[in-house]
């Protein structure tokens, strides 16, 4: 649960660590509508799969709305009252900034700059990809340090922050800790 203070999340973990059932739970704790904002896109079956899985665990009270690339217009293109948005997730988003060659550090500006105006309660997940040994290619390791000054970035301006390993949440940053 978002403590009173805090407006917006950040949940971070490796894949498969429970990031987005944490953040799944965090924003139907708001008590408002549950909006989820899914940026994956199914090229192949097993991300179908995986697709398939996250609708299954969030059930049908969930508003989705699919967005591979103009996160701030889904995010803004959101319903503005009584309502809580999950993105899910930001490496993907990134991963398909890349891979149309959009400018990574505008888009980044552009969500950071939007999350003041926001008035409603907003959770993002990503992955820590930078934990592991040094890729080997070298988009790999652009991806890596992408990724990395996003999450950085984010923190820093986002209520809260959450690590997520084996399911389990240990808080990084929240306003409870500071008041």
């Amino acid at each position: 649960m978002l403590h009173p203070d805090e407006a917006s999340a950040l949940i971070l973990g490796g894949a498969r660590s429970g990031k987005s059932a944490h953040a799944e739970q965090i924003v139907l704790a708001c008590g408002a509508a549950p909006y989820y904002i899914a940026t994956s896109q199914a090229h192949d079956a097993e991300m179908e799969h995986r697709i398939e899985h996250h609708q299954h665990r969030r059930g049908r009270q969930w508003s989705v709305t699919e967005e591979p690339l103009n996160l701030c217009h889904a995010i803004t293109a959101a319903p503005p009252t009584s309502t809580a948005i999950l993105v899910d997730c930001l490496t993907l988003w990134l991963s398909n900034l890349m891979h149309h060659d959009r400018n990574i550090d505008r888009e980044t500006d552009s969500l950071l700059k939007l999350l003041p105006e926001l008035a409603t309660p907003i959770v993002f997940v990503s992955n820590e990809v930078g934990m592991g040994i040094v890729p080997e290619n070298a988009m790999a390791r652009t991806f890596r340090d992408h990724q990395g000054r996003l999450n950085q970035r984010l923190a820093k301006i986002v209520d809260r922050v959450d690590f997520i390993a084996a399911g389990l949440p240990l808080n990084l940053k929240s306003q409870r800790t500071h008041t």
